[in-house]
């Protein structure tokens, strides 16, 4: 059988071992938030904004964002009906309900148009997810939250390196989340990061991610509400911090990696992959192929394809109002149409070139069948 290709691994070097070694001898007692404070500090540096909270997931730091700006039961939250499970729990978990729309057929993103036709007396936020690196289109969102009076959040967890018009992904919501699983671009292992310009939302989400305790409460073990526990630990900091030392490399093999992909397969007929409009550079964190129905190539197929090839294949997100626990909305027809024609291609940092040839030869031999 072929060598295995795997569709995400992270690049760890020594550079990360030897901070991760430091902070698991040394980072204890005083110093242990040292490098959560540096990773934090690199991090706000690197997308221009005020404040960065590490958190143990990106889930967990919208759940203390949305806590923050006082989502709770009755409220509706809109967000584009393709995304992980992660964008919507914590909006089911504060008693509110995901109002899910119809992305666009190019982006793959929500649709500002339907965003705004879904908006009630009871929204509470708009949710805009940046996906596969893919991004929303902000200035129509930011306008429709200003004209509304409704804060937009950023779920940039897929868009680290991606920038919008010189504005970089996570930089232009009332607050943004990113992730830094082991799928990410970069990672800590599991863990997030909530980000703000706003005084006041850092201010009350500084004390919600320390079990409600105020900074400037001089009470030792004092509470002043009840809050969560959302720490990312010290030495997973200290994996980030390396990694912020090397995110323009990573991010760079990223796009480099994407545009290989979008040179050989996007003068195929029928095939569309993540889109880089004009004032737009996209992070490159999933690339991914989508299919015309005239193609007759599915989703099935290109996995019992890869399979065969002992390629690994992701497969685009189901629509969440397909999802048992949610009512079906069939009217999002490009949400429940484009998974069933698309599939995610391998792009781990250090992917060569004889894999990369592997991977668009079974596109190629698929589409020509």
């Amino acid at each position: 059988m072929k060598p295995k290709i795997y569709y995400t691994k992270p690049s760890i070097t020594d550079l990360e071992v030897r901070y991760a070694t430091d902070a698991a001898t040394n980072g204890w007692g005083e110093k242990c938030y040292e490098y959560i404070h540096r990773f934090e500090d690199a991090f706000k540096a690197h997308l221009g904004v005020k404040y960065a909270i590490a958190t143990s997931s990106c889930t967990g730091a919208l759940h203390i964002g949305m806590s923050a700006l006082g989502i709770g039961s009755g409220d509706e939250v809109i967000l584009a009906d393709t995304n992980w499970i992660a964008s919507a729990a914590p909006i089911v978990h504060l008693g509110a309900k995901p109002v899910f729309v119809d992305i666009k057929k190019d982006t793959w993103c929500v649709d500002p148009q339907l965003v705004e036709g879904a908006i009630t007396s009871r929204t509470k936020a708009i949710l805009a997810v940046h996906l596969y690196g893919n991004l929303c289109e902000m200035e129509a969102l930011l306008a429709i939250g200003k004209k509304y009076g409704i804060p937009v959040i950023e779920d940039a967890a897929e868009a680290i390196g991606s920038i919008f018009h010189g504005k970089r992904a996570g930089s232009m919501g009332v607050f943004s989340a990113f992730s830094f699983h082991g799928t990410k671009t970069i990672t800590t292992g599991e863990g997030g990061m909530f980000v703000t310009n706003d005084d006041n939302l850092y201010e009350h989400v500084l004390t919600l991610s320390n079990h409600g305790r105020a900074r400037g409460q001089t009470k030792q073990f004092w509470p002043d509400i009840v809050g969560f526990k959302y720490k990312m630990s010290n030495i997973q900091a200290a994996i980030g911090f390396g990694q912020m030392e090397r995110i323009d490399q990573l991010t760079q093999r990223k796009r480099e990696i994407l545009s290989y992909y979008k040179l050989q397969l996007e003068a195929l007929p029928g095939v569309s992959m993540n889109p880089e409009p004009n004032g737009i550079t996209n992070g490159a964190w999933m690339p991914t192929v989508v299919f015309s129905p005239e193609t007759g190539v599915t989703r099935e197929k290109l996995l019992a394809a890869f399979a065969i090839e002992n390629i690994d294949a992701r497969v685009f997100f189901h629509p969440l109002s397909s999802l048992p626990m949610f009512e079906p909305k069939l009217s999002n027809l490009n949400a429940w149409d484009i998974p069933n024609r698309a599939i995610n291609l391998p792009s781990y940092h250090d992917i060569d070139e004889k894999d990369l040839i592997r991977v668009q030869k079974v596109i190629h031999e698929t589409i020509l069948a």
